[in-house]
């Protein structure tokens, strides 16, 4: 397989890039572009100009090619949805699982240079993109009715009973969700490019096809693996953030006793899971209950990595970590069951995985958290946070509310 990487000659951002390439896409009828921004591969975005992504079981992941650092080159992008997991075989309005195969990327470096990467010589010239990424396009827009709720009393019942449930030693920790919907209608991707634009997540995805659209604003890494290194990010703790500056619950979080308690409680999942597959040794936390900003939010994370056996394949790396300890509970068999008892619908794609796998550049997965599905006119935004022996209802469901308040904002088109 060759790759190639050659850098372009133009400022274009890959907010606007983007932008570009789905009215490009939409007006000579070919799929649209799929895209990655924040914080993937070490680099600022990922695009594949124009992408099938189509319902399918996980793909065979090509065997590893040698490149220069950095370089992606393509790959497989897609989504696994937490119905994989679901022991109660429910399913929300997408595919379970979509997949489509790019032979060729635009990359945005850490510094700002745009390169046109490919596999075996796949896609335009260096000069036909130019050509593209220059053009102006009219603006897109969308609509969106308010997001209908559940009844707060359903959900702070839920949490009740997951209370119980630990409290009768059944488990440690459970995430438990609702779900908000409402009806949609005009352009998923400018609903996208908006939403990077003025949230500025760290793990935002962008997937579409016939089936529906994918619009992921994560903050959370769920699996990166590098050649034999891998690593994930689990996010566990929760405060409102009311502003820019701190102010003063980014402390507050760092030292609540029942926010710790959640974090330290899923990183010791993730370094289990992580276990399976690893080498004798050498799974370490690196980063414990570090506090950072999220749209709306202050979160703890803490950071698990390992070196990956020799003959571990990257199906088998997922087999023993999906879906995201952050998002189930522990132990994790206990939190899938009880979370099928206490919600009331299935989650989607909601805290499944959405990223890329480069035969180049490795496998990176958000959590498929902060994450809008639509299809067939309607919008679904998946919330919820973790329960421990100490969680309070109404807290909890405030947390929700305080999840979906920027996002609910940028459906409803007010700006931050």
């Amino acid at each position: 397989m060759r790759v190639t990487s050659r850098a372009l000659r133009t400022n274009v951002t890959p907010v606007r890039a983007f932008s570009v390439l789905a009215h490009h896409a939409a007006s000579r009828g070919l799929p649209p572009p799929a895209m990655l921004s924040g914080d993937w591969f070490s680099a600022q975005a990922v695009i594949a100009p124009s992408l099938t992504v189509s319902p399918r079981a996980l793909p065979s992941f090509p065997p590893e090619v040698d490149a220069a650092p950095g370089v992606i080159g393509g790959g497989w992008f897609g989504y696994l949805s937490y119905d994989l997991a679901d022991p109660s075989g429910r399913s929300g309005a997408l595919p379970a699982s979509a997949w489509g195969w790019a032979d060729h990327v635009l990359r945005w470096s850490s510094s700002g240079t745009c390169y046109l990467e490919s596999l075996d010589g796949g896609g335009p010239s260096v000069s036909t993109m130019e050509s593209l990424l220059a053009a102006s396009v009219p603006a897109s827009s969308w609509s969106a009715g308010p997001l209908r709720r559940p009844l707060p009393s359903d959900h702070r019942d839920a949490v009740k009973a997951c209370v119980h449930a630990i409290e009768a030693g059944e488990l440690f920790q459970a995430n438990i969700c609702s779900r908000f919907t409402g009806p949609f209608s005009g352009s998923p991707s400018a609903l996208f490019a908006a939403g990077v634009s003025s949230l500025s997540p760290r793990r935002a995805a962008y997937l579409s096809g016939a089936w529906g659209s994918v619009v992921s604003f994560s903050p959370e890494l769920f699996l990166a693996r590098h050649g034999r290194a891998v690593r994930s990010t689990p996010i566990k703790g929760t405060l409102p953030r009311r502003g820019p500056a701190d102010d003063g619950n980014a402390l507050l979080l760092r030292q609540s006793v029942k926010d710790v308690a959640e974090n330290v409680m899923i990183t010791d999942l993730v370094r289990n899971d992580l276990g399976r597959v690893c080498e004798v040794g050498s799974v370490t936390v690196p980063s414990l209950l570090r506090v950072r900003p999220a749209p709306g939010v202050w979160h703890l994370d803490s950071t698990v990595t390992g070196v990956l056996r020799p003959t571990v394949s990257d199906a088998s790396l997922l087999s023993a970590t999906f879906p995201p300890g952050s998002v189930t509970g522990a132990p994790k068999i206990r939190a899938l069951d009880l979370i099928a008892a206490l919600e009331p619908c299935g989650r989607g794609v909601y805290t499944g995985a959405i990223g890329l796998v480069s035969p180049v550049a490795g496998l990176e997965l958000n959590v498929a958290i902060r994450t809008f599905e639509i299809a067939a006119g309607t919008v679904s935004l998946g919330v919820g946070g973790g329960i421990t022996a100490d969680s309070d209802p109404e807290a909890e469901w405030q947390e929700c509310l305080h999840k979906a308040a920027p996002l609910e904002r940028l459906l409803a088109g007010v700006e931050e």
